[in-house]
């Protein structure tokens, strides 16, 4: 089980077995046994799916149970800044420590799952095989992008934390959160094989940004907080590039054949069209965010400098006058043990004339 790193053990270890193993302590099934059907499995609609995975305008009339789920979220958001207004904070700081560490560890070992099964791909086949080929949406990938789907349902007691201690919620914090749920859920849907991408990327940004706040909410001062949001942005331009790619080449290959292509990939056009506007959209928001949080408050410190040059000048003042003090001391010093030594050898040359 154990060895040298390959490319079917990229870790130098098989992790699935172990997988396999704890989700049969946990819910008494083979983990080779689970389908994501919709309509059935559970959070995947109402129970008036056909399981038709294809059947685009099904999936989008009958999402009951994401849109219900959305519909809640907001209520509890909302409702629950109107009731907190009444009440103190609460500080929650060993459950927020909990809640960060256990989502910490959840996301390492789903990356490390999805990994373990993408990168034998990648290396046997090449990342246009891994992005596009619908037999890359294997049954094993397809239970860690549903368990991945589920992490979203929990990601949103983040929110319920915030809304508890009395923080500033911005509108990115809860736009990523409830319609990130929503992409994992048409991407499941509409089994687009490049799936993997976004969620590898976002399970990576994860394991950094609930580690972040697992170290915070005890009170650790971590200097790297400006770049995760620079990482995040990052995450988006990546996705964004393969993402693009896939839907351009499908819809090249499908509608307009004077085009280039690459040939089709796998997916629903609803699914990937949606991805594709839902992960621009947090692209501009993520710069956004980072224009207002990071540059205009450097903008602000320079601004307060130039408009206060009193409070400059009088430091500078300060400085050299302690400066100044400083070297008087020093320069001081000498002529004065100069002077003692004058005086003493004036009063030898008198005592011997007498």
């Amino acid at each position: 089980m154990t060895g040298l790193m390959t490319a079917e053990r990229p870790f130098g270890i098989y992790l699935y077995p172990y997988f396999e193993s704890f989700y049969r302590c946990v819910t008494g099934k083979k983990a080779s046994s689970f389908r994501f059907v919709y309509g059935s499995t559970p959070l995947s609609t109402n129970k008036e799916g056909n399981g038709n995975h294809h059947n685009a305008h099904q999936q989008t009339t009958n999402s009951v149970s994401v849109i219900l789920s959305c519909i809640a979220y907001f209520v509890i958001l909302f409702g629950g800044r109107e009731w907190m207004k009444n009440h103190p904070p609460f500080k929650l700081q060993k459950l927020f420590q909990l809640h960060n560490l256990l989502l910490t560890v959840v996301s390492a070992a789903l990356l490390m799952l999805v990994v373990e099964q993408i990168f034998p791909q990648l290396y046997h086949h090449g990342l246009l095989y891994a992005i596009c080929s619908p037999r890359n949406w294997t049954q094993k990938l397809e239970l860690l992008y549903y368990l991945n789907y589920l992490v979203k349902y929990w990601e949103l007691i983040d929110t319920v934390f915030l809304v508890l201690k009395k923080k500033k919620l911005e509108f990115l914090h809860y736009y990523h959160h409830s319609l990130t749920m929503v992409l994992c859920y048409t991407q499941l849907n509409g089994q687009t094989t490049v799936s993997w991408v976004p969620i590898t990327l976002n399970l990576m940004v994860h394991v950094l940004m609930y580690y972040y706040y697992f170290r915070t909410a005890a009170g650790a001062k971590i200097w790297w907080k400006k770049y995760l949001t620079t990482l995040q942005i990052i995450q988006f331009v990546i996705d964004l590039g393969i993402v693009y790619f896939c839907t351009y080449t499908y819809f090249s290959y499908t509608y307009i054949p004077i085009l280039p292509d690459w040939g089709s990939c796998a997916g629903t056009e609803t699914s990937a069209l949606f991805g594709c506007a839902l992960l621009s959209s947090y692209l501009l928001l993520f710069i956004n965010f980072y224009r207002l949080t990071y540059k205009q408050n450097k903008q602000h410190q320079h601004t307060t400098k130039a408009k206060n040059p009193i409070v400059v000048i009088e430091n500078n003042k300060e400085a050299i006058e302690r400066m100044t003090r400083s070297k008087t001391k020093g320069s001081t010093a000498s002529p004065s043990t100069t002077a003692k030594d004058t005086t003493h050898a004036t009063q030898k040359r008198k005592s011997k004339k007498i």
